[in-house]
């Protein structure tokens, strides 16, 4: 079995010029959790062969309804190696890149980002989110963005939007309250998906997703999350970069 024969009905639609820039464009993804996994999912099975990924966390009993590599299995294991393991048995020629960091600051240079033509974001925290944003958005490479995916409900109203237009979303406006006040602004545009639906928690129960994971960093608020929720927002994050690339080999 061939790679031709994995991807033939990604090549029957793209052809095969297209396929072949999909074969070999490189992706870092930032944040393989609820909506990054499913990213990462969406683009092996498109034929995305160089993919990096960073997550310093390890699977929890909470991330397994709604996280790609949370089982009962993969309890305490990384995240991205869970992750390589799967991709390896899609595509057995692919390059996975496993990184388990945390992207700050103080880490950044450690990413060269200026290697990448695609840069994915799905980070949780919001200092770290508006950095990489405005780091990634000085190089070359085209960048998208997820917004918060918890506390959702409706499918129907997930979007995509330039992020300085995204409306109804917290996390867009702390966000962009964030980089206004930072040192440096965005460099170029970037496609944020995002739904500007607010649900609220009904459930009294406390949730310790991260608690005693080495590895795992504080997330001082934790909200309900459901998979299908998620799951639309890596698709369409993986969706975005699969039509860059077809808009670029048409």
């Amino acid at each position: 079995m061939t790679t031709e024969d994995i991807f033939a009905r990604v090549e029957l639609l793209v052809g095969e010029e297209c396929f072949r820039a999909l074969q070999s464009k490189k992706v870092i993804l930032f944040g393989v959790g609820g909506v990054g996994s499913w990213c990462a999912e969406g683009l092996i099975r498109s034929g995305f062969s160089h993919l990096t990924l960073v997550d310093s966390d390890r699977v929890a009993p909470a991330n397994i309804n709604r996280q790609l590599p949370a089982t009962t299995r993969t309890i305490g294991q990384l995240k991205v190696d869970v992750l390589k393991e799967r991709f390896l048995e899609i595509n057995p020629e692919a390059e996975i890149i496993t990184i388990p960091q945390i992207y700050s600051s103080e880490t950044s240079s450690s990413f060269h980002l200026g290697e990448y033509d695609y840069i994915v974001d799905a980070i949780d925290s919001l200092q770290h989110k508006a950095h990489l944003l405005t780091k990634a958005s000085k190089t070359e490479a085209t960048v998208f963005s997820s917004m918060g995916a918890a506390l959702k409900t409706d499918p129907q109203r997930i979007r995509v939007a330039e992020f300085w237009k995204v409306k109804g979303c917290p996390l867009a406006a702390a966000l962009r309250q964030k980089i206004r006040k930072g040192e440096e602004m965005l460099h170029k545009k970037i496609l944020c998906v995002y739904s500007d639906e607010i649900a609220e928690n009904r459930g009294g129960n406390s949730v310790k997703e991260n608690a005693g994971e080495g590895g795992s960093f504080y997330k001082p608020t934790v909200n309900g999350t459901l998979v299908h929720i998620t799951a639309i927002f890596g698709f369409t994050l993986s969706g975005l970069v699969v039509q860059d690339v077809m808009a670029r080999n048409g």
